[in-house]
């Protein structure tokens, strides 16, 4: 029987351990998406418990706890103290077999804490007091947690409408190791079905210094935020999509559908499907002018719970993947792109692990010149960064595209600590190979292997994206 999570953990082969060991663990991380906020960063905050950078927006644990019969006054509740909240998710864990958040937790605690202790109820107070005393230290501070992770980029997810004041001052200040740039996400201004979208408008407008009231005053002010985000150092923008469409229209259509939104009536399905197809196709256009990388997250169905919605908001973990059958409109959209030299380097990430096989069969009709894995399947995202939905992505792309050419893991997390999630991936990948090179069906070539999963990595990011690091 192995130790619990030793150094060999995931890891079953000799040739997986050199792999991992000599080849991608001392690896630096370019964290490519995720959804801290840079005003930590620009601060350097320091937490005053574990708690607080543990669970203060992690919907994923705090789902964990709910599942355990927990009231949310004890989750969220500001009546409850972190105390008892981490007591409440020290409960809950333990019965977690097999799900990544037990993987991902005694991962941190290893390696931000130096704590091999298992974490339950009994040992909850002995870890709060370890960690409590160790975030203390300025090596935790955030920009400690960053430096001592080997972080050399973070993209952060941003309004076109944010100031972008604390990218600033991040770059002016220069004391964070990490090169921090943001990353452009406009779904506030493609969800024109979307209660708030004509208050959006006057805040995109006023950014912009321009009155919206068609189209092309939509596409002036998003121009004009693009070149301020590129000074700042963005190459990489994100969508989020409930599915993906292809539903094209003329501007005088789609003039008329802003003028009702701006008056706050009601917008089809039909009129937003032709809004955001003209607007998307705007933007990529604009991206690939620029270089620039678009991702699109689709197949996710978002705050199911609407009495929990009206209480706590979006990003609560009342989500669930959805089954939407997407890949005419990816084919539609990307073909659109192609035929008019408008198609930008492009990432698609589905929630849903069944579309795996299609997107690994899609990318590779839209390749093109120039540029290695053009059209990608993005890392295994939310509910299948699992070992399991790892395994299975890393399988599918491996079958139907080039998997020495994918871009690595990313956080997709509101914590400091998730870093480790890199490492969970790339023990994962080198075993995924080691098993192809055991079982006789890749030559036991280690310079090679070790090359690609550096690649995989770290190089294959740094490289696609353009990041100056």
């Amino acid at each position: 029987m192995k130790k619990f999570m030793d150094e060999d953990f995931l890891l079953e082969s000799e040739t997986a351990k050199t792999l991992f060991h000599d080849y991608a663990e001392k690896m630096p991380i370019v964290d490519y998406h995720c959804h801290i906020q840079p005003q930590e960063i620009a601060e350097n905050r320091q937490f005053d418990n574990i708690a607080q950078v543990w669970l203060g927006g992690d919907h994923y644990k705090w789902r964990l706890i709910r599942s355990n019969g927990t009231p949310e006054s004890k989750i969220t509740g500001k009546e409850s103290s972190d105390r008892e909240k981490f007591q409440e998710f020290a409960k809950a864990l333990p019965k977690a077999v097999g799900n990544p958040l037990y993987h991902w937790t005694h991962l941190e605690l290893k390696r931000f804490f130096d704590c091999d202790i298992t974490l339950n109820e009994s040992t909850a107070e002995k870890i709060w007091d370890l960690c409590n005393k160790k975030l203390r230290t300025s090596e935790m501070s955030v920009q400690g947690i960053i430096s001592n992770s080997n972080v050399k980029l973070i993209c952060t997810t941003d309004d076109p409408a944010d100031s972008l004041k604390w990218h600033k001052k991040i770059r002016d200040d220069g004391s964070c190791s990490a090169k921090v740039v943001p990353a452009m996400r406009p779904d506030a201004i493609m969800r024109i079905d979307a209660e708030g979208y004509s208050d959006y408008v006057v805040k995109l407008g006023k950014i912009a210094d321009i009155e919206i009231k068609t189209i092309n005053d939509i596409r002036q002010a998003l121009k004009k935020r693009m070149n301020y985000f590129g000074d700042m150092g963005c190459r990489v923008t994100d969508h989020a999509l409930e599915y993906v469409f292809y539903n094209p229209a003329d501007d005088a259509k789609i003039n008329t559908i802003i003028a009702k939104a701006l008056k706050n009536e009601k917008i089809s399905n039909d009129e937003t499907e032709k809004y955001q197809t003209v607007l998307l196709t705007f933007l990529a256009s604009e991206y690939s002018k620029r270089d620039w990388t678009m991702q699109i997250h689709y197949s996710a169905l978002r705050n199911n719970n609407s009495n929990m919605y009206s209480k706590l908001g979006p990003d609560t973990g009342f989500d669930c993947l959805a089954t939407y059958n997407c890949a005419e409109g990816i084919v539609a959209f990307l073909d659109s792109l192609n035929k008019n030299n408008i198609l930008p380097k492009t990432i698609f990430y589905s929630l849903n692990p069944a579309d795996n096989t299609m997107i690994g069969s899609v990318i590779g009709s839209f390749q093109g010149p120039g540029v290695f894995g053009k059209i990608q399947q993005g890392a295994s995202w939310w509910f299948n960064d699992s070992k399991y939905g790892i395994v299975n992505q890393l399988t599918n792309i491996a079958n139907l595209s080039i998997l020495g050419n994918i871009l690595g893991m990313v956080t997709d997390s509101r914590s400091f600590l998730s870093y480790p999630r890199h490492e969970y991936y790339r023990r994962i990948l080198c075993n995924f190979i080691a098993k192809l090179v055991e079982n006789g069906e890749y030559p036991n070539d280690i310079d090679y292997l070790g090359k690609l999963v550096q690649n995989i990595s770290y190089y294959n990011a740094k490289k696609y994206f353009g990041f100056d690091i």
